[in-house]
């Protein structure tokens, strides 16, 4: 979420939204993370290898916290143990990281990453994306050209099913969805818009931010009625600015050049791409 020049809390989408993360995490039991800015503009992380509707600690910070922008995640362990190293979101260089996906043959990619191995903390191809985002960013100079050098070298040299992404700084978000196996929603809220909605179970559910201040959301599933959720298309990186000013650009074209399907992964990381999974 991106709440522009002001901070905001982020309660509705992390806990009280229809399809809140802690309801979500009751099929995705494997980590819970938040991640976000203080008011000094440091990234800040808190995460656990348990489920959000166990975490009482979730549930305090994401009453608490609040900040610019922010990335939380739910887990179901696809690569890597369950542990808070391999819990979502990572933080590199300031910044911070989610992903859904399978990448395999981490080995190469470790080649690859030859120096920025130092990066990575955990087993997970999805920090090990992160790394060589950083590092193709610093390598380019900004951090879209990184994403997009990074995320080609794997879409065109490793077995890939998925990467949707999302990388967070103090001001900027953002959201690449690549191909389409998996859903990725934005939803742009104008200032104004109620932030409150029917729950399947007939409760209502409210919001005070946003009811007078704009907000930019993505996430993994609509998380409410809001009929201005919108899907990503395969390849589209989208960033949204300090001001909420929201841009999109193709970056990948056609299919992996090594793509995977659901039969091809191992039975843990199949259990946690399958469409049952949430995911």
């Amino acid at each position: 979420m991106s709440a522009g020049a002001k901070r905001a809390h982020a309660s509705f989408w992390l806990l009280g939204a229809p399809d809140s993360l802690v309801q979500q995490s009751h099929r995705e039991p494997d980590g819970t993370g938040l991640g976000w800015f203080d008011e000094q503009g440091h990234a800040q992380v808190r995460k656990q290898a348990i489920a959000a509707y166990e975490d009482a600690a979730f549930a305090r910070e994401a009453k608490e916290v609040c900040s610019s922008t922010f990335v939380a995640h739910i887990r179901f362990a696809s690569t890597g143990s369950v542990q808070a190293r391999n819990t979502h979101p990572f933080e590199q260089e300031g910044r911070l990281f989610a992903h859904n996906g399978v990448i395999e043959d981490l080995p190469k990619l470790e080649q690859h990453l030859g120096d920025a191995m130092a990066l990575v903390h955990g087993d997970t191809d999805s920090e090990r994306l992160f790394a060589l985002i950083t590092r193709e960013a610093g390598r380019e100079g900004t951090v879209e050209a990184g994403i997009e050098t990074a995320c080609r070298w794997v879409a065109e040299n490793l077995p890939l099913y998925a990467i949707n992404l999302l990388l967070v700084g103090e001001r900027d978000l953002w959201a690449l969805r690549y191909p389409l196996t998996h859903e990725l929603y934005v939803l742009e809220r104008e200032a104004g818009a109620a932030l409150e909605q029917s729950s399947s179970l007939g409760s209502r559910v409210h919001s005070e931010h946003g009811a007078s201040e704009p907000l930019v959301v993505l996430a993994s599933e609509r998380m409410d009625s809001d009929p201005g959720w919108r899907a990503l298309s395969s390849g589209e990186l989208l960033h949204v600015d300090g001001e909420l000013r929201v841009s999109r650009r193709q970056i990948l074209h056609g299919p992996p050049a090594q793509a995977l399907t659901l039969a091809d992964l191992g039975g843990r990381a199949r259990s946690s791409q399958a469409p049952a999974s949430g995911r």
